[in-house]
């Protein structure tokens, strides 16, 4: 036989051996109970044929996380006593490369604005506009901060600020919904909605956990191989176990903010830090030490009496006030800003004894579990609001569009023993069992031992929020510093990035990289400033 028919014959059952083996693959099947998966004649058990991992969000970076040690890492001469250190360890997650910006800010109040009727429903635009009066100081000249900083060109990539942590909280949710609606118009389930109005909008939660409700899925869904589907030939919506869609964004928490902003490493040899930063930077000064930019600042911040900006002619950090994301250099991480410029709300109820309470895995206060509330103004269950939800304040809730939520019930939780009630804020620390009042008939409260209002000005709506600003002295760009204030409140000195949960994998891939010491950074090019 000639070699050339015997390479034919060989190249023929090579390309036929493989087409067996690919269609003995095409139908996985269930290690415990041998049924093919995606197989509507073997009952229809789907899973998704291709996950390569979670996504990485618009704007975000990944952190990989692990143990560090949170808190003081420097003389604290406030003696304020409220971030003693401790070892704990935080899951890696994803934060936002820079601080949420005024043209952010603006996507978002457009959106508002179109959705929602501002005849019918004024109060949802005006409770997220940003307190642009923040500005104002009784002895400085601020008016045209007041009137040009949100809106202006020239401030359009600088930090948002006058927005209160309940407000960037519901930035969050928003832009939890835009991200998913526009991965499923990518993924050619969803065409583009103009004509969103009201409550007929999207919401990743209403599209999840309500899908017979939602009336807006306006193209062929995915294939459906249960043979008992209700969805038929349009396809069915898409689901948790597709891995498609993305997890909510939220604000980072103290543990993961103060972790994120260290950046440590630089500085670590394998399992082991070598130097731990004092600020979001390697070393003590607050300078520059490279030849071609030495001596300018490396974030923007007050550096003493008077002195915001440097002398004319050397203006060494460029701003007297807020300056634009991304000036100046990054940390390990990619992050840029994690000191000065801005600080930032985080997600935590403050305590000053909370590195002392905290579990060390992923530590947190501020826990509220909540459930849909299928009871709500007598609507079916899961069935989407008409209305906003209003707390008993008056303040919104949940939008039109969105699902109503309740607290959960003691009664609901009788048989559990991780949690019982709902509110876990004061939780051995402002509760009626660890304050003085322990054996008396007192109403459970916003922190009763700390009387807020009267003694301190702690209660279970003060929030965290981290880092210096341009307003702050060299002192608070030590990410191990803490403040506080009112989850409703705004200044002129406070912004927010949003986070991201990591699921699956902690490292980047499942493969390690060839060097374990070289510090992981996710290069973006977010803006262009030319």
């Amino acid at each position: 036989m000639k070699k050339k028919t015997i390479n034919k014959i060989f190249t023929l059952s090579l390309a036929a051996g493989v087409i067996v083996a690919l269609s003995s693959c095409s139908k996985t099947k269930s290690n415990t109970t041998g049924w093919n998966y995606n197989d509507k004649d073997n009952g229809g058990f789907s899973i998704a044929k291709k996950f390569d991992g979670q996504e990485t969000g618009p704007g975000l970076v990944f952190v990989e996380g692990g143990t560090f040690t949170m808190g003081r890492v420097e003389e604290d001469f406030y003696k304020d006593w409220n971030n003693i250190p401790r070892q704990v360890t935080v899951n890696s997650f994803y934060i936002d490369e820079n601080e949420v910006t005024n043209v952010d800010y603006l996507e978002y109040l457009y959106w508002i604005a179109r959705v929602f009727d501002l005849d019918y429903y004024p109060e949802i635009y005006t409770s997220a506009l940003p307190d642009t009066l923040v500005w104002r100081d009784e002895l400085s000249y601020n008016e045209t901060m007041v009137e040009n900083y949100l809106r202006y060109p020239a401030y359009r990539y600088y930090p948002v600020v006058g927005v209160s942590w309940i407000q960037a909280m519901k930035y969050c949710a928003w832009r939890t919904d835009r991200v998913n609606e526009q991965i499923l118009i990518d993924e050619g389930i969803f065409n583009t909605m103009y004509d969103q109005a009201d409550a007929d909008h999207f919401n990743t939660e209403v599209y999840l956990y309500s899908p017979l409700d939602y009336t807006q899925q306006n193209k062929k869904g995915l294939a459906d191989n249960n043979p008992n589907s209700m969805y038929g030939k349009e396809g069915r919506p898409v689901n948790r176990t597709d891995g498609i869609l993305l997890p909510k964004y939220r604000l980072p928490t103290e543990a993961e903010w103060e972790y994120a902003a260290y950046g440590n490493g630089g500085a670590r040899v394998y399992n082991r830090t070598t130097e731990g930063n004092k600020y979001t930077w390697s070393g003590s000064s607050a300078r520059n030490p490279d030849k071609k930019e030495r001596g300018d600042m490396l974030a923007n911040f007050k550096r003493g009496r008077g002195d915001y900006a440097g002398l004319g002619g050397w203006l060494n950090d460029q701003a007297a006030y807020t300056m634009q994301v991304k000036f100046y250099p990054p940390n390990d991480f990619g992050l840029y800003d994690m000191a000065g410029n801005v600080a930032e709300w985080v997600l935590d109820v403050y305590r000053p004894l909370s590195l002392e309470d905290v579990t060390d895995l992923n530590p947190f206060r501020g826990n509220q579990f909540m459930t849909y509330d299928e009871n709500y103004q007598d609507i079916g269950a899961l069935e989407v609001l008409q209305e906003p939800q209003l707390d008993t304040d008056s303040n919104i809730i949940r939008l039109p569009g969105e699902l109503p939520v309740r607290e959960v019930t003691e009664e609901e939780n009788l048989n559990r023993r991780n949690y019982k009630k709902s509110d876990y804020r004061n939780y051995i620390d402002g509760d009626k069992e660890s304050s003085i009042a322990y054996d008396k008939e007192v109403e459970e409260g916003d922190a009763l031992m700390y009387e807020y209002g009267q003694t301190t000005l702690i209660g279970n709506t003060s929030r965290v929020y981290k880092g210096g600003s341009w307003k702050d002295r060299a002192y608070w760009l030590s990410p191990g510093t803490r403040r506080h204030l009112e989850e409703d409140q705004s200044t002129d000195f406070i912004g927010f990035r949003c986070a991201m949960d990591r699921l699956g994998f902690q490292n980047p891939s499942p493969k390690r990289e060839k060097d374990p010491t070289k510090p992981k950074r996710d290069k973006f090019e977010r803006y262009n400033y030319n």
